[in-house]
Parts: structure tokens; sequence; C-alpha cells
């Protein structure tokens, strides 16, 4: 299937031709048939002489309906640009050309209409001078007659080259469709209909709706219909209608947008570059970003919302959004001033941007935006960030290829992406910290992953392992340091320690007490580094014993008739309960011994 929007000045017959090419009605609304023109967006559809299908969206020519306008407008690939023969190039075809040379739809045909009342060639020139300035330079023009059938055949015809030269979307791709229309059903509950334009749509889906609001809800689709077909899945670009389970009717609206879940950045800050500024490219883009006022109307997809302009410099803008929305590098957006009723087309180049704090930051940005194109660079964006995710890098359109290297400067390590530059830098930041540590702390050398993650500047301390091999550092029982560099004690802490370590061998249970490794200058961080180095075991308590203490027990403890109680251990080792309940436990995670009930233990086999 393939979607056209119609565009064009009021009452120049765009109905009428949707209605000669489908025989449907377009206007939904009594009022428009009241009133003999579109108010509000219409929809219908037909299969063209090649068997394919197209979907249109009418949209409203009266300069008051500008927004239904443009909610037609923005989420279409293609255009009917209609001119009606008896009155020729009128102000509404003007502004409806700069919306659609604003989006820069660049596929669409030229129709004069009415040609039954009066001779179309006047018309054919004026539209084809006015569109060869526009995004639809080199379109297709015809004359028709809705009434009459006048040149109908030809229009098909043309149509039929038109969808063909459209581009595929991507049927795998991640999905935003914008709301156009949200109503009840009696006995299915809420649906929502939309132009899907890339993606696929399957029953049983859990879509993500994004407000206008800024809210999100979680919906499951229960239904799906395109062209009024019941479907088990519909790929973009198409019209669909979705039957969502989990929202009521005043839960969504037009100019909200469902999502695949968790794909999508959302932003309330964006870059863009304007485009364009009149359809005749009256003034330049660059002229048309210094006039635009404080506060414009953004219309993306089917959204129309206020935000802020700050000017960057030629041609560069920074719109501040009132709530998040799912932006993507890439998006056109309209920026309409009410006031002076002119339209200005505008891109994404940064749907993430960085702050600007110093003085002087904006004009450097606006070289950088003017720099960028609307398909975000992976290069560029890691390296602005040093690391990232590849579905943060997805979230914001990014194409990561695959492979441990995407691009020449950026690796993949663990789940993160990395600059080339980015981790160098934090190799050397890492290794000068462990070698500031070793300078200052000999006692202990080492820093903990968390200290190493802090002070090489890496987001994950699941990078430390690696970023410490690139360092040529090593990790050790969850520390990093400088190869073979053991803890030193000093002079004090080495000779007190060996003199414990002698009363130990000769009475292996005969813990020392706090008060005499406090008067020995053996502190927390001393004993730290001798059992490090695998000089002492310490158990709870403060327990300090030497390694070998373990085994020796169990030859003492294996003698005892089985099984033995707490006090029983105690004489056969010749220590107290502060040295030997701690020692137990340690035997029984080991599963050296095995605890009975609240006294008895016994030795394993």
């Amino acid at each position: 299937m393939h979607v056209i929007a119609t565009a064009g000045h009021v009452d120049h017959g765009k109905s009428a031709l949707v209605r000669a090419l489908t025989g449907m009605e377009p206007d939904r609304w009594d009022e428009e048939h009241r009133r003999g023109m579109t108010i509000d967006l219409g929809y219908a559809w037909t299969a063209l002489p090649s068997g394919t299908e197209v979907a249109f969206v009418d949209v409203p020519g009266h300069q008051r309906f500008i927004g239904n306008m443009l909610a037609g407008l923005g989420p279409a690939p293609a255009v009917l640009f209609v001119v009606a023969a008896d009155e020729g190039w009128r102000r509404q075809s003007a502004e409806h050309l700069a919306a659609v040379d604003a989006l820069g739809i660049t596929h669409g045909l030229v129709v004069v209409t009415r040609s039954d009342l009066a001779e179309p060639g006047t018309a054919l020139a004026q539209a084809a001078e006015q569109v060869e300035a526009s995004s639809l330079a080199g379109s297709p023009a015809v004359a028709v007659s809705a009434r009459t059938g006048r040149g109908m055949d030809e229009l098909r015809a043309a149509m039929d080259s038109l969808v063909a030269s459209l581009p595929r979307a991507d049927p795998d791709g991640r999905i935003r469709l914008w709301v156009d229309r949200s109503f009840s059903i009696r006995g299915s509950g809420t649906v929502v209909t939309g132009t899907l334009g890339s993606g696929t749509v399957r029953l049983g889906d859990d879509l993500l709706v994004h407000r206008a609001s800024g809210a999100t809800l979680r919906a499951t689709v229960r239904g799906v219909q395109s062209l009024e077909q019941a479907r088990e899945a519909v790929s973009g670009v198409a019209r669909v209608a979705l039957n969502l389970r989990g929202v009521g009717v005043d839960d969504v609206a037009r100019g909200d947008a469902l999502l695949t879940p968790d794909a999508w950045h959302v932003t309330t800050t964006v870059d863009v570059q304007v485009t364009t500024a009149a359809p005749r490219g009256a003034t330049s883009p660059q002229a048309d970003s210094d006039r635009l006022p404080a506060h414009v109307m953004v219309h993306v997809g089917t959204l129309a919302v206020e935000a802020r302009v700050r000017p960057l410099g030629p041609g560069a803008v920074r719109l501040g959004l009132p709530e998040p929305l799912p932006l993507s590098a890439g998006d056109r957006l309209i920026l309409r001033d009410p006031g002076a009723r002119r339209i200005v087309g505008a891109v994404v180049v940064d749907a993430d941007p960085p702050r600007l704090a110093r003085r002087g930051a904006a004009a450097r940005r606006a070289v950088e935006v003017a720099a960028l194109g609307g398909v975000p660079d992976l290069a560029r964006e890691v390296a602005r960030r040093g690391f990232m995710t590849g579905a943060d890098a997805a979230s914001l359109g990014i194409d990561v290829p695959s492979g441990a290297r995407p691009v020449a400067t950026v690796s993949r390590r663990g789940g993160w992406l990395v600059h080339d530059d980015t981790w160098s830098t934090a190799a050397v930041r890492l290794r000068s910290a462990v070698e500031r540590r070793a300078e200052s702390a000999p006692i202990d050398p080492t820093l903990s992953l968390e200290a190493a993650r802090a002070a090489a500047g890496v987001p994950d301390r699941a990078l430390v392992a690696e970023l410490a091999s690139t360092s040529g550092l090593e990790v050790r029982a969850g520390r990093v340091g400088l190869p073979g560099r053991a803890p030193e004690l000093g002079t004090r802490a080495e000779a007190a320690l060996h003199r414990i370590e002698g009363q130990l061998r000769e009475h292996p249970f005969a813990a020392p007490e706090q008060h005499e490794l406090d008067a020995a200058g053996l502190g927390a961080r001393e004993l730290a580094a001798a059992e490090g180095t695998g000089r002492i075991l310490r158990l709870p308590g403060n327990v300090v014993l030497l390694p070998t203490a373990p085994a020796l027990a169990m030859r003492e403890l294996a003698r005892l008739d089985q099984p033995f109680t707490t006090s029983d251990a105690r004489r056969a080792l010749g220590s107290t309960r502060r040295t030997v309940i701690p020692l137990l436990e340690h035997l029984d995670a080991r599963e050296w011994t095995r605890r009975l009930d609240g006294s008895h233990r016994e030795v394993r086999r």
C-alpha cells in the first residue's frame, strides 16, 4: 500500500477528485457536507490499474484549518497538489506549497482540476512556475475533470508511476505512528488511526502510547485493520486502524504517538537546521532563522505544539519543547508563526544536543549544526559522549553495524560503544591513578573496582578489567594494581606482624586480642595488606590467625568423638570462644564441618 495526501487551495476540488478516484466520500462530518468544504482530515482508498493499493489523506484547504492540513500532510510520503483550472494559483495554494516544501516532500503530482470549466493551460503554467521553486520541482502535471472523467485515466497512470518511485519503508523498523483519529466502537473499545511510516504492527503487540502531554501508557493491539480489512499484521507505509486494549478513548488523541517500547529517545530540546523560508525562496533559510519569533508552533507528524526558539547562528536554531517528544535526527518539522502567517521548514539534526553554558557556545554550536546531516553519524555521536550503549544509539536513530568494530574509530567493549580516543584517555587516567596510589599508600597500593572506575571516568564497573589490561595493570581479588606490586607494611608494622606470626606458630589458636594489635600498630589497613598477601587469615570479630589454622584445627577436631560441641572444640584447640566460634563457622562455610543443631557439629568424611 501507498499513502498520498492532497494539498491545495480551499474549494479547488480536492475532495471531489478523491471521490472520483475512489468512489468513496472522504468528508466525514455533517458540517463538511453542509458547508461544501473539508474541515478535518478525510480518508479514502482505491486500487490503481497496476493493482497497487493507494490510500488518500484529504486535507482541508481553508486557512482557518491549516493545523488540520499540516496534521494530514506531515506523515504522508507523497502529495497530489491540486489547482483549479477556473481559479488558478491562489493564496492557500502558496501556503500549502510552502508546507509541502518545508516537509521536504519530493514525490508528487500536480493535478489541475475542473478542466471542464476552463481551459487548463493557464493554471498548468502557473502551477509549474510555482512548483519548480519547491521540493516538488519536476513533478508531472495532469489536467482532469472529476465531473466528466476527462484525464482521469492519465492521472491513474501517472499515480502508478509515482508510487513505483516511492522509497520502500523498512518493515523491521521501529514504530512511531502519529495518531490522527481516536474513537470508540461498541464491543471493541478504543480505536486509533494513523499513517504507519515504517515497521510492522501485529496482533498482540505491546505499544507505548506517548501522549503530547509527555505522559506514557501501555497498550496492547487487539485488532488491526487496513482499508477496512482485518489483518494479522500491517507493514508501513500504510493507513491503519488499531483496536487497543489497556487505554480508554480519552487516553489517546490526535498528536499522540504509538511507539515501539524502549526504542525511542524522548527529548525537550532539539537542534534544527532551517531548510526553507518561503515557497519561492524570497528569503534565505539563514535570514529566516534570525527572523523567527521567540515562540513558534512546531508541527511534526499530526502534532502541533508551541516551542521556544533560541537562534544559534545562520540557519541554526535550538527548540525548547514544553514536554518530551519522540524525535530523531532527520525528522522534518514545520515552524509556524501564526501572527505573520509564515511557514518555515526545519530538519532535526540532533535530538540530544549538548548544553550551551559558556560564552560563545551558541555561535560555535551553530557551526556544528550547519555541518550535521539528517542522518546521525555513529562515530561523531560516540566521540561526543565517549561511551554510548547500543540501545541509546538505536533510540537516536543511529544505525549500528554489527561486529567488534562498527566503524573505524569505535569499538564494542562489553555492552558499550567506545570511541578509541576516549578509551586511550581512560587507560592513561587509570594507570596514573594506580601509580599515585602505590606511591602514596604502599601498604595498600591497589584500587577497588569502583575507585578505578571513577578514576578512569568510565560509566560501568564491568569495563574496568579490560581497561586495566589495556593499561598494563592487573586485577586481583577485585582490586586493580601494578603487576608484581605487593603491599608494603613498613618497618614497624612488619616487625609487629613478624612477632605475631611467631607467636601463632607456637600457639596456632591463641589469636591476639584487639589491644595487642593496636599496641603493635596493626590497624585495619595493615591487617588488610597482610591478608592480601596471604600472610594471615582474618575472621569475623577481627580474629587474626595464620592461614594454616583451619587445616591444623581439622586435625584436632577429627580426633574428637563425633559429633562434638563447641566446648569440646575449645578444649581440643586450647583456645577461647572468641576464636573458636568464628573458626568453626569458617570451617562450616568451607564444608569441612557440618553443624547439626545449636550445639553440635561433626567433621565431614
